[in-house]
Parts: structure tokens; sequence; C-alpha cells
């Protein structure tokens, strides 16, 4: 298996950012070819510390990191890339790997 996670920064407004997330972005991403699941926080996302610099994560969960590439180079991943410009004015790290069970 291969994770995807995009991590979001604290918008300016968050009402906007869920609103324009859930109602436009998730249905573009959850058309991506090869996306096994999709997974975002519910709730506040904390460190030890106490509070983060992020509003929401989300990890979508693909069978290879071959299958990410493609799913994100395939129109509606260029799609779902594209929209971020839409919501995501405080940025957004995106990472992903293989992973394994130990």
């Amino acid at each position: 298996m291969a994770r995807m996670i995009a991590m979001y920064k604290k918008p300016a407004d968050a009402a906007a950012f869920d609103a324009h997330y859930f109602g436009t972005h998730v249905p573009i991403a959850k058309k991506i070819p090869g996306l096994r699941s999709y997974e975002v926080n519910d709730g506040g996302v904390a460190t030890p510390g106490g509070s983060s610099d992020f509003h929401l994560i989300a990890i979508l969960t693909f069978d290879s990191i071959a299958d990410i590439q493609a799913g994100l180079g395939s129109p509606e991943g260029q799609a779902a890339a594209a929209d971020l410009a839409n919501f995501a004015q405080a940025g957004v790290d995106l990472l992903f790997f293989d992973t394994k069970e130990v």
C-alpha cells in the first residue's frame, strides 16, 4: 500500500475552507483513478505540545507510489491539483510514501 498525505495549513477563514474542501474538492479528488480510501481528521490537529499549524490532514490510500503518480497525472488528478488554488491559500504540504506493517 502507499499513502499520500495532504497537510493543509490553517486558513484565514476556516468556514470558507471547509465549505469548498468538502463541497467541491473532495468530490473532485475522489474521482482520482487508483484511489482506494480517503480519510481526514475529525476535529483539530494537535501535537504533543498542543495545537499545530495545520487545519486539516487528508490521508489518501493507493496500491503503490506508481498508482499515486499515475492518479495525479490523470485528468482527475490534474483537476484536483488545479482546485488547490481555490481554497488552500495558506498552503498545503503533500507527501507520499510506500507503507509496510511492522
